[in-house]
């Protein structure tokens, strides 16, 4: 197996499929007893080059600026950083990683509108200049802390749209009190650059960033009447980024692309970015995990915390299939014929909301279970299931009902999509470890990024300049003249530092 090393961040190329890979994982640690059972991610980094070439060819005049908050996984970021994207960061932490990597400061912004001092004075002297702000308090801290600052003022969308986080809560100012916060940062003499917004995490309403759009661009109209020349538009982030989501992100850009040129001709010379992220990650994660303990229970004695019948509800299959319709626990049962009738199982397993699954407390995410080894269990019957996380909290409950055969201890259950917003936030309460990563992409992955990246590697240590999105964009995406045939790159890779 050949590796490719991103700043220090090693990523395995291989040939085979996940699930190969999955399989090949849990056989090698069988030999382990002290990893034989343990928790583990395969991040496919593949499927993050895939994303940013869709991406590309959806948008091609927004430049994709990564919310590192969504997934800061060192080796997503060093692929990110290779690929030419922006980042947003929102803390001192989030800019080091991302200085680190030796991004240029242009394609940073501190998108946090309210900032500690002590990460505005490091934003300042490590040259980060574009910054957001919705308050006047943050024009005279900027002011005072970082007086060179590019600041873009961060505005509430004009609805409430449909999403999983709704962010206008906390931040965005309404476009009303704008002129007031101009003329104080005019007489104070802050430079104000440009116009952000934000529609909502995970958004599933196309209209709502056409509706922003719309409004930002009145905003730009009252910052020239203050004298301010706006040369700047962030349109957030909430694009969705699991192939099943509710509003497909082609959606999204087909209402997006026309409401930019109507309202942001090419002819304004303004520069648009974006703060996409689990965009960019969500499907690049799959989480494998282990059945540490079970319990049985007659179906008769199956109830909820609060002693009532539990309520069968949004129940999933093992297949992945997911029912929306509320349908009552009894008409469940009725369905689950047989031997399977009068039991149910508690599962527990190794990771939970303490952990990697946090996104269903803070993302509301809705996880499901598919079985490693499906086909083992083709003919089995299915019986009412709940899994639950390994930590002694009653509210470490990942799936409160969903239809599984019989499992043992030692038997594993995967979840896909577990990219956005799991291992960022993830804890080692009760002492309970995370699960390692490993990073793979397939060949073919890889082709695209010496392709995307205008690489051609080298044998030894290779190194090209930073990609802009422009010269992405321009670049031919299969010609020899832009990266060595599949064969050289897979012969000479395993000896090549790419250093950004």
């Amino acid at each position: 197996m050949k590796q490719i090393i991103m700043n220090k961040a090693k990523v395995a190329v291989v040939k085979s499929s996940i699930d190969e890979l999955i399989t090949r994982k849990i056989d090698s640690r069988m030999n382990s007893e002290e990893e034989r059972h343990d928790a583990f991610f395969i991040g496919d980094m593949g499927d993050i080059v895939r994303k940013h070439k869709l991406w590309v060819s959806q948008l091609p005049r927004v430049e994709p600026f990564y919310a590192v908050k969504c997934n800061d996984d060192s080796t997503v970021l060093a692929v990110l950083a290779q690929l030419g994207t922006g980042f947003d960061c929102a803390s001192k932490g989030e800019l080091q990683k991302v200085l680190d990597l030796q991004v240029p400061k242009s394609h940073i912004i501190y998108a946090n509108p309210c900032k500690q001092a002590s990460h505005i004075r490091y934003a300042a002297s490590n040259g980060v200049e574009y910054m957001t702000f919705d308050n006047e308090t943050e024009l005279h801290k900027v002011k005072q802390l970082h007086p060179n600052a590019k600041l873009v003022v961060r505005i509430l969308p004009p609805t409430n749209s449909k999403c999983q986080c709704q962010l206008g809560m906390k931040f965005g100012c309404p476009p009303k009190t704008v002129p007031h916060l101009l003329r104080v940062a005019k007489k104070i003499g802050v430079d104000v650059v440009g116009v952000s917004f934000h529609v909502g995490s995970g958004c599933y309403d196309a209209n709502a960033y056409a509706a922003a759009v719309a409004s930002a661009r009145t905003i730009f109209n009252v910052a020239r009447g203050e004298g301010f020349h706006f040369t700047l538009l962030d349109i957030g982030g909430g694009f969705p980024g699991q192939p099943n989501a509710r509003l497909p992100f082609e959606k999204i850009c087909a209402v997006l692309r026309p409401a930019l040129d109507l309202y942001f001709p090419e002819s304004m010379n303004v520069r648009i970015i974006a703060e996409p992220g689990r965009f960019y990650v969500a499907s690049a994660f799959t989480l494998v995990l282990n059945v540490i303990a079970r319990r049985v229970l007659n179906m008769e004695d199956y109830t909820g915390n609060d002693g009532d019948e539990v309520d069968i509800a949004n129940t999933t299959d093992s297949s992945g299939g997911h029912d929306d319709s509320a349908v009552p626990s009894s008409e469940i049962i009725e369905n689950v014929r047989g031997d399977a009738s009068d039991r149910a199982f508690m599962y527990y397993l190794n990771d939970g909301v303490y952990g990697s699954f946090n996104c269903i407390l803070f993302d509301h995410a809705i996880v499901e279970p598919v079985l490693y080894d499906e086909g083992r269990y083709q003919n089995e019957p299915r019986f009412v299931s709940s899994l639950w996380g390994p930590t002694c909290d009653g509210l470490d409950c990942i799936v409160k009902e969903c239809l599984l055969p019989e499992l043992s201890a030692g038997d594993w259950v995967m979840f896909n999509d577990m990219g956005a917003y799991t291992m960022s936030a993830a804890s080692n309460f009760n002492g309970m470890p995370k699960p390692k990563c490993y990073h793979i992409m397939h060949e073919a992955d890889w082709h695209m990024m010496c392709c995307l990246t205008g690489l051609p590697l080298e044998r030894g240590h290779g190194k090209h300049p930073h990609i802009t999105l422009d010269t992405l964009a321009s670049m031919k995406t299969g010609g020899h003249d832009t990266c060595l045939m599949l064969d050289d790159v897979i012969t000479s890779m395993s000896q090549i530092e790419i250093e950004v």
